[in-house]
């Protein structure tokens, strides 16, 4: 498959490419084009007229463009799903239903590309002002650049690629090295509908692809999703050009289980939060099980028991529960992190063993607060449970993370809800129900090392447009 620059569909300007391998089997499924500095300078060069034409696009036309890209993606959703499913690593079932969410994520934004309101502001609150009127308007930010992680590359670039399209940007996509297919197919909707040349360009390649766009001075903001190092990396680059920069990152999820809480029903949402859902690839994922201590080996004994029959293997087939980590590198590195919390003092209830590219759904125990398996995000399916005593404690357990993305408690006990509202410092707190959760219609990020702002249908049209404001001196009162 080529990358888009300029409405062109094309190669490297090297010729190099990248091969895009099935991490199931290690077979190459295609190559890509590997961009170079220069294709990323031809890109932001052909974005500065897209934003100009973009920013002419009316409301009402970005939300045909955008409705129509909902309905070809919800046409070829088995087809996209299939091809996501082998690029990418996870259970067919998730990918096809990964791909409808896109298809919902553009049909939303279209809705709301109609509604970027804003305010009229009367100033008579202020003295000598009682005769003065103030409105606002949202305008674009101008040239956006999508930096998207291989873990739901297709989710999560709809919310940048359609937001920033729905407030009237240009948008410059970097693909993830491992999966870029489905979203290079979904591309060909955007141009088949009929967006003008330069506003969408899609570029594949490696990290310094991306970090010649957090570089570029003709971009006016960076979105991405991926790990807290790559974040801080490009807050750095982007200081220098002062551009907007919003980041989802990592995170530890904490999920507190109260001993009032239904043990299956915790132990069904822990499996599916950690082990079933993109194989425990996920930001948002259950990392960490604080459970009360009456009900502690009885949630163990449950937890362990589903993990061990879960089945382990290509994803393509409907009967799998867990399929591979993204590549070798991502297995070997989960297999480091268990090595380490065993010799840190934690035992292996279940799983441990890597297989290529493979991690078995892996149980552990006696992991101890100050650890790296504790502290740390351990991005594959391994999941510790530690025994608490007090529920204050295990509240401070759950802040005792550099990160703050989301947090989940398990109880019928409402005190208890909005006590760990009230004290958690993440983004969301889940009740009864998996941390593994994202609404496209609801705020979704983290606080502390997890990143900052918000990313949702409401909130990223706010973060990809800007506000200019007319203040209207004096035009109340009698005409002369």
């Amino acid at each position: 498959m080529d990358m888009l620059i300029d409405g062109g569909w094309t190669g490297s300007s090297d010729g190099q490419v990248d091969a895009v391998l099935n991490p199931a089997t290690d077979e190459q499924i295609d190559t890509v084009p590997r961009a170079t500095l220069a294709d990323v300078e031809r890109a932001v060069a052909a974005a500065q007229r897209g934003k100009t034409a973009m920013a002419a696009l009316p409301a009402w036309r970005r939300c045909e463009i955008l409705e129509a890209v909902a309905r070809r993606i919800q046409e070829n959703q088995e087809e996209l799903g299939r091809l996501l499913c082998r690029e990418n690593g996870k259970r067919i079932g998730e990918t096809t239903n990964e791909v409808g969410v896109a298809a919902r994520i553009f049909r939303g934004y279209a809705e709301e590309a109609k509604r970027v309101f804003g305010r009229s502001v009367p100033l008579d609150s202020i003295p000598g002002r009682e005769k003065s009127l103030a409105i606002t308007t949202r305008e674009p930010l101008g040239v956006v650049a999508a930096i998207v992680p291989f873990n739901y590359p297709v989710e999560l670039w709809s919310h940048k690629v359609a937001g920033g399209l729905a407030a009237g940007n240009a948008v410059i996509t970097k693909t993830p090295e491992d999966c870029p297919l489905a979203m290079i197919e979904v591309s060909r909707y955007l141009e088949e509908a009929g967006l003008p040349p330069g506003a969408h360009q899609l570029l594949t390649g490696g990290r310094d692809v991306g970090e010649a766009l957090v570089r570029a001075d003709g971009v006016q903001m960076i979105a991405m999703t991926g790990s807290t190092a790559a974040g801080r990396r490009i807050l750095e680059v982007a200081a220098a050009t002062l551009k907007k920069v919003h980041l989802e990152l990592g995170g530890n999820d904490a999920t507190i289980v109260c001993g009032d809480a239904d043990v299956d029903a915790a132990a069904d949402a822990l499996v599916a939060g950690r082990f079933t859902s993109g194989n425990g690839q996920i930001c948002c994922a259950v990392k960490r099980v604080l459970v009360e201590q009456p009900i502690y080996e009885r949630l163990l004994e449950a937890v362990s028991a589903r993990a061990r029959a879960l089945e382990v293997g290509d994803p393509i087939n409907p009967r799998t529960d867990v399929g591979p980590l993204i590549n070798r590198r991502a297995a070997e590195r989960v297999e480091g992190q268990v090595r380490q919390a065993v010799a840190d003092g934690a035992t292996v209830v279940t799983g441990g063993k890597r297989r290529g590219n493979f991690y078995e759904p892996t149980v552990l125990t006696g992991v101890a607060p100050g650890t790296p398996a504790f502290a740390d995000e351990t991005f594959g399916p391994v999941l510790p449970l530690i025994p608490f005593e007090r529920f204050e404690d295990a509240l401070v357990l759950a802040n005792d993370s550099p990160f703050g993305l989301q947090a989940a408690i398990f109880t019928r006990d409402l005190f208890k809800v909005m006590r760990a509202y009230e004290v958690l410092d993440v983004g969301t707190v889940v009740v009864n129900h998996t941390t593994a959760v994202r609404v496209e219609t609801l705020p979704f990020g983290g606080n502390k090392a997890s990143g900052n702002g918000r990313e949702g249908i409401h909130d990223t049209l706010h973060e990809m447009s800007k506000e200019k404001t007319l203040l209207l001196h004096e035009v109340f009162g009698a005409v002369a």
